[in-house]
């Protein structure tokens, strides 16, 4: 029976281990091939119907990629927020910095459903609740978009929305801002200028306006494969189910995991990556 060497099986598992690593990196890199993918995001999370619930399932939501941002050491803002009566977010708008943020979180654009036993509700019943994902890549310059004129734009200016106290905002610094021929309606209250907030809500305008433009390219390519999903109300892309068992899927991949407190907490690149290979996948088959 022939012996083994320890130094050359070790050699042989390392040269393995950064072979393995490098391919990984570069089908990973592949992935990313969209015009806008290696831009910084802007994502928004809207909580749906169903009161504290909710509104507390879109906080635990933005604390959910604020985590993974933090684990790819991406820079993080958040740009706007409406607080729920009873706690947690009606709405959020937080921007994202990093190296292929946008390509990682279009993979998140849609309604994420959540079911649990509410610890809002005295009786201790399961429920169920939903929030809507949307994400924008950050435009980087006007030539994207434009000038837009101000004869297409309505400016309103209303008192930021807060928890009260002594940095509760006495003016009306909050700016609103909606482009008439489209609808696209933008807004700001973080800041506390009206001009801070202005150039803000200016920037997520033109940001949702390149999203527009992405997004009826994609219809009109879906076109020519049949019915075009939405990433809307109505069509839920992953379910969190905490109660009776604990599993998070998302249905367009099938990709699931009983690590609920993992993802949670930011660990979301392997759903990420599955839902952009499946897309990857159909682009290919299309092309050929």
């Amino acid at each position: 029976m022939a012996s083994t060497d320890p130094d050359m099986e070790s050699g042989v598992e390392a040269e393995y281990a950064a072979l393995k690593a490098a391919y990984e990196a570069l089908r990973t890199a592949l992935l990313f091939n969209g015009e806008y993918d290696e831009r910084a995001a802007i994502l928004t999370i809207s909580a749906g119907a169903g009161g504290n619930e909710a509104t507390d399932w879109a906080e635990m939501l933005l604390r959910m990629y604020l985590r993974w941002a933090e684990r790819h050491r991406f820079g993080t803002e958040v740009l706007d927020q409406l607080e729920g009566e009873g706690g947690g977010l009606k709405s959020v708008t937080v921007a994202i910095e990093g190296r292929c943020a946008y390509g990682y979180l279009r993979a998140e654009r849609g309604v994420h459903r959540l079911v649990r036993i509410s610890p809002f509700d005295a009786q201790k019943r399961r429920h169920t609740t939903f929030a809507l994902i949307e994400v924008l890549p950050e435009v980087e310059d006007d030539v994207e978009i434009g000038e837009i004129p101000d004869d297409e734009l309505k400016i309103d200016t209303f008192r930021a929305q807060g928890a009260g106290g002594q940095h509760v905002n006495k003016t009306d610094s909050a700016v609103r801002i909606t482009h008439l021929p489209t609808g696209i309606v933008a807004q700001s209250q973080n800041e506390r200028s009206q001009h801070q907030n202005r150039e803000l809500a200016m920037k997520i305008l033109k940001a949702r306006m390149l999203e527009r433009r992405i997004v009826e390219r994609e219809k009109a390519r879906n076109e020519l494969k049949g019915a075009h999903v939405e990433a809307g109300w109505g069509n839920q892309i992953r379910s969190y189910v905490l109660h009776p068992y604990q599993m998070v899927k998302d249905h367009r991949t099938e990709f699931e995991t009983s690590d609920t407190g993992g993802v949670l907490d930011g660990d979301l690149d392997r759903f990420m990556l599955a839902e952009l290979e499946r897309v990857a996948t159909d682009q290919g088959a299309e092309a050929a």
